[in-house]
């Protein structure tokens, strides 16, 4: 099996970010963003990767910013297969399979999250209350159902630990009406989309996570909403298989599911540092990755 790639330094190319997976680098007018093979379960980045994980996560994304590209403008600059600019060629093989360039965009202040399912924390919450992020939901409805339509639940960024869920008017006092509306609007006809097309190939998305940023346009619409970062990966959405699908428990995933299982059967108190995790585990992880791209887009990696 492949070594995962677990950090990325590119000398000569300045970095300006490294999130739990991501790592950014400034390459003047754009961002060059790179999917490492890093993950993270309870908020803790695992000391071993998943090999190949950062791969799956750019081509799914790269696949979902083409197929969108008509319903909503994105911050891709450059496609799947176009060759690297020439400072960045030196470094092909770190790169490959696993780079973005991409405008330069401000993020939104908020997590613009559709549910189109009742799980997670939605799930938790519908228990006690029988809402989902303050949203009335109708009354019997099992773990994992399927709600009537999918609901807008977007969540605080919080630098440090978990995101909170909030409701739209709290969403609309930090971003604005106009644009918490705009992003309201365009992650559900995104997550509609998505979902319809993912369920043909054998894949229920049951929620997701999307980011949008401001990018200035031109004279006309100085700043501009874009999709960016990641789209529709089982990293910022729950994927589960079709034919398993079964509500009234919990479901089987795409996604950091072998991961989550057996760092449960530990005794360790998810905090820093993870740890490390068992070559079957890895395999089986990555297997998932690998399936969910090969489902999706009827390609292999």
């Amino acid at each position: 099996m492949n070594e995962p790639i677990l950090k990325l330094e590119l000398p000569g190319i300045k970095k300006v970010r490294s999130g739990k997976v991501r790592e950014v680098f400034d390459l003047g007018d754009r961002f060059l963003l790179v999917a490492s093979d890093r993950i993270s379960a309870f908020d803790v980045i695992m000391p071993n990767g998943i090999p190949r994980k950062g791969e799956v996560l750019t081509q799914i994304s790269h696949f979902w910013f083409e197929k969108f590209a008509a319903l909503v403008p994105n911050h891709l600059l450059a496609g799947a297969n176009d060759p690297l600019p020439k400072n960045l060629q030196p470094f092909a093989a770190q790169l490959a399979r696993r780079s973005m360039i991409v405008k330069k965009a401000k993020p939104l202040a908020i997590e613009c999250i559709v549910r189109g399912y009742l799980s997670g924390s939605g799930w938790k919450e519908y228990k006690k209350s029988q809402t989902v992020c303050g949203i009335k939901l109708p009354a019997g409805l099992t773990e994992s159902a399927e709600l009537p339509e999918p609901i807008f639940t977007p969540s605080t960024k919080a630098e440090e630990g978990h995101d909170e869920n909030i409701n739209f008017e709290q969403a609309c006092k930090i971003v604005g009406t106009e644009l918490a509306t705009q992003a309201r609007d365009l992650s559900l006809k995104i997550y509609k989309a998505g979902r319809d097309y993912a369920r043909q190939r054998g894949i229920i998305i049951a929620d997701t996570k999307f980011e949008f940023g401001l990018c200035s346009g031109d004279a006309s619409s100085p700043n501009q909403l874009i999709l960016i970062d990641e789209v529709l990966t089982p990293d910022s959405s729950r994927f589960w298989p079709a034919d398993q699908y079964a509500p009234g428990k919990s479901q089987p995933s795409f996604d950091k599911q072998f991961v989550r299982d057996y760092l449960e059967t530990l005794t360790w108190d998810k905090t820093p540092p993870g740890p490390q995790l068992p070559e079957d585990v890895v395999a089986k992880t990555s297997a998932k990755y690998l399936e969910a791209y090969e489902k999706l887009t009827g390609k292999k990696l």
